[in-house]
Formats: structure tokens, sequence, C-alpha cells
């Protein structure tokens, strides 16, 4: 029977303080945690409700409906969490792209983004430490197990992007139009925040700006963060 005090600490762990303090993080479903497992990362605790679930989970411990949904940040849980470790960061090479992102913010945005560098063959993401908490668990929901390959990285971008040799682009209402544009082998794309796009900060140290041209009516304002991300990447690999 699971403790009280495990559910505490599973609990806890919905808040990034208490993420970062335990090295720990959790993820939800099935098939996100196998991706988990799968990649190596070492587990702290796994939890299933329906016993016949065991043979895919070994380490996992069988507890209630009731105790998994005290545990869960989902409405409706769905039969397994795990408790994992945090990995590692690796320090990102200069050989081939790298997304940095200015301040995003949602959590949908950022597990999307991830998925699209997973797609994409992007190794590492470089985040201004004002972005969401790649942890949070609505971002994990929306990897779906991408997070495994792609390597998340929180720093001063400002500094980063400074110390940096590679080309810094930036998109701008603008911009000299992506699909005109020929695009090195590595850069750094920088996408900004929801509301406010690319700070004035990074703005001035960005050495390419670019822009994606729009076709359609003129009162779409601008593109979701994470499309437009899905629409550069495309334009990078297609070159």
């Amino acid at each position: 029977m699971v403790t009280k005090n495990q559910i505490k600490l599973v609990v806890s762990l919905q808040q990034k303080k208490y993420r970062t303090q335990h090295g720990l993080f959790v993820v939800e479903g099935a098939k996100t945690t196998r991706e988990i497992l799968k990649a190596g990362l070492k587990p702290f605790k796994l939890f299933i409700d329906e016993p016949q679930k065991i043979e895919d989970f070994i380490e996992a411990e069988v507890i209630s409906k009731s105790e998994l949904k005290q545990m869960s940040s989902l409405s409706n849980p769905n039969g397994v969490l795990g408790v994992f470790y945090m990995p590692d960061t690796k320090k990102p090479d200069n050989t081939d792209w790298l997304v940095g992102l200015d301040a995003v913010r949602d959590p949908g945005n950022l597990g999307t983004i991830i998925r699209l560098c997973d797609w994409f063959g992007v190794k590492h993401l470089i985040c201004s430490m004002d972005t969401v908490d790649c942890y949070n668990p609505k971002v994990l929901q929306a990897t779906m197990g991408s997070i495994t390959r792609v390597n998340v990285v929180y720093t001063d971008l400002l500094e980063y992007l400074k110390k940096s040799s590679l080309s810094i682009f930036g998109t701008f209402m603008n911009g000299d139009t992506v699909y005109q544009k020929e695009l090195p082998e590595a850069g750094i794309m920088i996408m900004g925040n929801e509301a406010n796009g690319i700070s004035k900060e990074i703005c001035d140290v960005v050495t390419e700006k670019i822009a994606i041209p729009q076709f359609g009516s003129k009162t779409t304002e601008s593109l979701n963060v994470a499309t437009a991300t899905a629409i550069l990447l495309n334009e990078i690999r297609r070159g």
C-alpha cells in the first residue's frame, strides 16, 4: 500500500521548486512511461492501478485507483504513473541547428516544440530561464516521449547567444521571407514569447531577421509559436 508520504511527494512534484529540490519529475500514461524507460532514464518509483499491467512494468507497485487519483494531475488518471530522476543536460554542439526559446510560457507550446525538435532532428533546445519548465506535467504530456531525445538546456539566453559563433535567426514581421532565404547548415533559430515576441535584448544580438509571409487575411495578427517553429524547421531541413 502506498504511503501518505509517497503521495505527498508525488503531488509536490507538480511544482517546479519541488522538482528542482528532489531532482525528480512525474510522467503519466503507459506510452510515455515506456518511452522514458526505453530511453534509459532511471525510475525512482513506478505505480500502476491494475495487476495485469505488471508484465509491462515489472518494477511497478500496484496501487488502488483512488490512490492513483490522489497522486495524479489529471482529472481522469490513465493507469500508470512514473517518478523519474532528472537526467543531466549535455553541452550543446555547434555542428547543426539549435532552437532557442525566449520566454515561451505555455506548457502546450513547449511540449509541441520539443516534439517538433525530435521530428526534425534538432538535438538541442536552449531555453531562457523564464521559459516554462520542461518537466511541467502538461509539457511532458504534450511531448509524447520526445523529452527523452531532445537535450533541453536552461540558461541565460542572452549570454549564451553573445558567446555563440553561429548565426542567430529571429522571426519578425519585417524580416526577409524565409522562403527566399539561403539558410546555412547550422545556426540558432530564436522563437519568442507568445504575447510579446522576441525581447529587445535578444533582438539586439539577432544577426538574421526572417519572416513567414502572410497570404491570408491581414486581420490575423500572428502565428502560434509552435506552428511557426514547425514551418521554420521544415524550411531548415528542406534546404
